[in-house]
């Protein structure tokens, strides 16, 4: 069952990079690392809508690494027509240090440009061998962690933002028992991946870890894919509202011709047929209708806004996130 998950993913891939015979016009869509299946099917959508209304056929390409390591490439020249992340600021400094794309980017479509959105959860091993259920667990002596570096990783994060939503929802303001639980939960992984996918191959391929922490649709996905119960999804009850948010590189897009292109592939999304292809890779939509029909998918949960956890993603990065910062103070009290 462990190859089927790699040829899943190499088919995807595969799918994803296979150019289409004279197409008429070329994107680029650079993105995070999980989101490889979820294009190749959405392109293979996209490209029937767009030769549909404008009689022109085109060739999607993609590009997947960790969102941060995304952004600097978009910034160091790569030359995207679209940003699909998973995580905001990745897209601001396509601004604030490029100025490739204007400061009200998130305005120019639906929910903050973030046409779906997820949340953390575990994957555990068949059975729950560990009986984890919620974040407490985490930080049990014989409990092993796999997640992404929230170094190198929007994914890994998300990760530790939750957790932190989680400690400060138990205990409040007391400041020194939230450290102490994150200080333990660091503690207790095993690996920390560059990026979500390298985390999902280190635990399914590599069979490291009891916990696999990363998001919610990755978790639903794998145990999708395998039906025999290897694997068992946990999505805890207190978690982090994660966002993914997208736009067009107006500067490369104006370069590349690609303006009317790139707007639509991305505005496509929010239509109730792409919200319910999104709804079927897992993630959690806005279009109401596609909503209710995954309901017992996605049951409520107190989902902690970056807002309500750290006041904001400057301060996140600058508090926690940033060299020296709490991130690094908590590691070192490992």
């Amino acid at each position: 069952m462990k190859q089927l998950f790699k040829g899943l993913a190499l088919g995807a891939a595969l799918l994803s990079a296979q150019p289409a015979l004279a197409a008429d016009r070329e994107l680029l869509n650079t993105s995070y690392d999980i989101a490889r299946e979820l294009f190749a099917a959405y392109n293979e959508a996209f490209k029937k809508h767009w030769q549909e209304k404008s009689g022109e056929t085109v060739e999607i390409k993609q590009s997947h690494a960790g969102s941060s390591k995304q952004a600097q490439a978009i910034i160091q020249g790569l030359k995207a027509d679209v940003a699909t992340f998973n995580q905001v600021t990745d897209i601001d400094i396509l601004h604030q240090r490029g100025k490739l794309i204007p400061e009200d980017w998130a305005s120019r479509l639906p929910n903050n440009s973030s046409p779906y959105y997820s949340t953390m959860a575990f994957l555990v091993r068949e059975g729950n061998p560990k009986n984890i259920q919620n974040w407490d667990d985490l930080v049990r002596e014989d409990v092993q962690l796999v997640m992404p570096n929230p170094k190198t990783s929007g994914n890994g994060r998300y990760t530790y933002l939750a957790a932190l939503g989680y400690a400060q929802d138990q205990f409040g303001d007391n400041e020194d028992k939230v450290d102490q639980f994150m200080a333990e939960l660091l503690g207790q992984v095993r690996v920390f991946d560059s990026g979500g996918r390298g985390a999902t191959t280190t635990f399914v391929e590599r069979g490291i870890g009891d916990v696999l922490l990363t998001f919610e649709s990755e978790v639903l996905n794998i145990a999708d894919r395998f039906e025999n119960g290897e694997y068992v999804a946990v999505t805890p009850k207190v978690s982090f509202l994660a966002e993914f948010p997208v736009t067009w590189i107006d500067d490369y897009a104006e370069q590349n011709g690609t303006e009317a292109l790139a707007k639509e592939y991305l505005e496509h999304l929010y239509t109730e047929e792409s919200q319910r292809l999104l709804a079927g890779f897992n993630y959690r939509v806005h279009d109401a209708a596609v909503k209710a029909e995954n309901a017992d998918r996605f049951p409520d949960l107190k989902l902690l806004s970056i807002d309500d956890i750290t006041g904001g993603w400057e301060n996140a990065m600058s508090d926690h996130f940033s060299s020296g910062g709490k991130l690094d103070q908590l590691q070192r009290r490992r």
